[in-house]
Formats: structure tokens, sequence, C-alpha cells
């Protein structure tokens, strides 16, 4: 009868996105995030949305009961960098004929895969698509009206890079075929990077993402030259900040580390070649790193798909990125959980914790980096923990994660918001 009554409730819960005014979360323990310690018992109340109270004395009348008294809770994971209009088996040559209405159903379609995987709250960090809308906002907005099964979606627009840079898509395609401007993201010059930056916040964009230098999955020659000028860089960045945005920088090389951080960056994405001086540099400003480490092994089997420049490129950046990624862990860098997916397939977001400790990183260090931190980086105060008064966002799995980092593999149940998405 109990199963009966929960499998009623899951699915009114999925398939109308009702929520039951007051539910209880009966679990075995749930995840202190910040101590690394599981607190027992859990019973979580949950009300219009927000965890209401903590293992209380009493419940209220007519409850909804969801028993998971097997599970271990912990809070919504995020992902800080994640193209949810992205999928990637060698090349990004869909890109070039997908409009705006099939880049927006990838992205759905992606999306439910990353609340699925206990992902409830994402970084969007750049649209891949050649289409002057922006995608990335469109799915956030259905995505907080709960039209759409997905995470909380926080949108950034077009990447921002030079012409001809690691954003240009059109590399490689005939001469004016398709023309590219700062709607785009492509720039050249203040004025142009001005434009870029005010077009992305006009329709929407809540965070800048820039190139500071070339990238690897691109046909540059080089995979870590600084692209944008640091005149360039500066512009984004105060453009940004005049309207309350903050800025991310993918960047590779250790110039272009250093000069984003100099202008005034939030976060560094990848990182690779990052040395002690970068490394001084963002401790000192407070800049997170985004290492997205896991992807070079997922990259390994699609390696013979891809463009020569490409495959020299992940073969050249690999071992140096394990090596000063663990050089920045070991020094205290303040670290940010992100995935670059579909670089790791999204869905399968969790796998960057294994590749986070393997470089250095302790399990709850590894977690705080997809909890605490990155609600920090955000401004945010309203996620992150099991704590009273915070979003519902909350999920469970089979065992203790800091016992077993793989069990945040195998989600089993997703809440967000008080509604549940997932209930195996």
């Amino acid at each position: 009868m109990k199963k009966t009554i929960l499998l009623l409730l899951f699915f009114t819960f999925i398939h109308t996105g009702i929520k039951a005014q007051s539910t209880l979360i009966k679990a075995k323990g749930y995840l202190d995030v910040r101590t690394g310690k599981i607190i027992v018992p859990a019973n979580i109340l949950i009300e219009d949305g927000l965890i209401k109270s903590i293992n209380p004395k009493s419940f209220p009348e007519g409850i909804a009961l969801i028993d998971l008294s097997n599970k271990i809770l912990l809070p919504g994971l995020m992902d800080m960098h994640v193209h949810l209009d992205a999928d990637f088996q060698g090349s990004w040559d869909y890109t070039h004929y997908e409009g705006a209405s099939d880049a927006t159903a990838r992205s759905i379609h992606n999306a439910e895969k990353t609340l699925l995987a206990g992902f409830t709250t994402i970084r969007n960090i750049g649209q891949v698509h050649i289409t002057p809308e922006l995608v990335d906002v469109a799915v956030a907005s259905a995505s907080e009206k709960g039209w759409i099964k997905a995470p909380r979606i926080i949108p950034s627009g077009h990447m921002i890079s030079i012409q001809g840079g690691h954003a240009d898509l059109t590399m490689g395609l005939a001469e004016g075929l398709i023309d590219v401007d700062p709607r785009y993201g492509i720039i050249n010059g203040k004025f142009d990077a001005i434009e870029a930056v005010r077009y992305q916040i006009k329709h929407g964009a809540k965070f800048i993402k820039m190139h500071a230098t070339a990238g690897i999955l691109s046909l540059e020659e080089s995979a870590g030259a600084q692209q944008l000028s640091d005149e360039e860089m500066s512009a984004i960045v105060e453009e940004a900040a005049r309207h309350h945005l903050k800025v991310a920088a993918h960047a590779h090389g250790t110039e272009g580390i250093i000069a984003a951080i100099k202008a005034g960056v939030h976060s560094i994405e990848h990182g690779s070649l990052i040395d002690n001086e970068g490394i001084r540099l963002m401790k000192e400003k407070g800049v997170y790193l985004v290492p997205t480490i896991g992807v070079m092994e997922k990259l390994k089997p699609l390696i013979l798909k891809m463009d020569p420049r490409m495959q020299a490129k992940v073969n050249y950046i690999d071992p140096l990125a394990k090596q000063n990624i663990s050089k920045a862990i070991s020094a205290g860098v303040k670290i940010c959980f992100g995935t670059d997916a579909p670089l790791i397939p999204h869905g399968e977001n969790a796998y960057e914790f294994s590749a986070m400790i393997e470089s250095g990183m302790s399990i709850v260090d590894a977690i705080k980096a997809a909890t605490i931190n990155p609600t920090e980086m955000l401004g945010l105060s309203d996620r992150g923990e099991i704590k009273e008064g915070l979003l519902a966002d909350i999920i469970a799995v089979e065992s203790d994660p800091i016992k077993n980092i793989k069990t945040l593999e195998n989600v089993t149940f997703v809440m967000k918001g008080g509604i549940v998405y997932k209930l195996d």
C-alpha cells in the first residue's frame, strides 16, 4: 500500500508539476557538505518548495511521505561549465546547419539528462550554435516557469572571442558563407567587445563568458596562445560589471590566464597551463578555477574522429593539464566543479568527481566544489546545503559519498524546488 501511495505521489509530482503543501522525506541520513559528516536521521520537512525544518519533533496533518529510509541525501549538485546545446562526437559540424529551434530542442533534451543525474543548478557557459538567438536564455526561462524538466540555469549567451578564435565556429567554412559579428560574440577591438557584452545582456545573459586564449577543440593551431587583447578583456569585464554581471574566462595558456585575472574575471575555465604566478594571482584575488579535469579521458575514444589539429592539441595539453591542475589544487586555489559537458556527456556529469580526486582533491572538497563553492562564486545564498530555509533541491544516493564517491554517478532521487523529478 505504501509503495502504491508513493508511486501516485511520484507521478503527480512529475507529470503535473504539483507539489504537496507539506512533504516529508524520511532517509537514512544526509550529508553536511561543510563538515563531510552524515547526519542521522534525516527527516526533511518540505513546504512551498523550501526546506521548512530538519528532524522536527512533530509534523503537520495530511503530510505526504517520501520514504527513502535506506538512502543518503545531499543538496542538489551544481555544474559550473555546461553547454546544453552541444553534443560532441569528434566535431562541431552539426552546429553549422542547425538553427535556433534545433538548438533549443537539443538543449531541452540535455537539460533533462542533467537534472536526472542530480544536478539542480548549472551555469550554461556559452552557446555553441551559430545563431543570434540566445538559446540558453530561452531554456533557462522555460525551466524557471516549470515548462520543462531542467536544472536551474544561469545563461551566458554567446562566448566572446576574437575573429578566427576559439569560439569562431565559422573557422574551416568557405569565406563569406556565414558572416558573424558581435551579436554572435565575435569581436575585433574594444568597441566590438562592449557591443558583444551589451547584446548578450540585453537578451538575458546572467554571466558573461570570454575566450582569453585559444582552445583545444577548435581549428586554430595553438591550444593556449592569448587571443583577446588586454584592452579587450578589460573592456568586457568593465562593461559586464557596470551591469552587475560577472565574467568567466576560458583560458588554457599561461599569459592569457594571467591577463584575464588582471582584467578582473571571477573564474578561469580549464587553466591547463597555469604557472606559479597564475596560481598566486588567483589566490590573491579570490578567482575560482573550474578545471574540467575529466574531459581528457572522455575524449580519448573520439580522438581519431577529430581534425588532426585537434588531435595534436589534446595530446599536447593532457599531461601538462594534469600536472598543473594538481599543483593549483595543492596550493589552495578555490575550485568549482565543471564538466564541459558534452565533452563529459550530459547526464554523466558526476564522472568529474573521480577525476578531481585523482588530481589531489579530498572527497569533501570535491563535493564542496559542486555545492557550497558555486553558491559563493555566483553570489547565491538560497541553495547548496540541506539547511532550513533553503531551496528544497535534494538528491539521494545509495551510500555515503565520503566513503564511495562513485555513488554520485547513480543518483536515485531528484527533487528541485519541492517537486520530485526522479524516484527509482
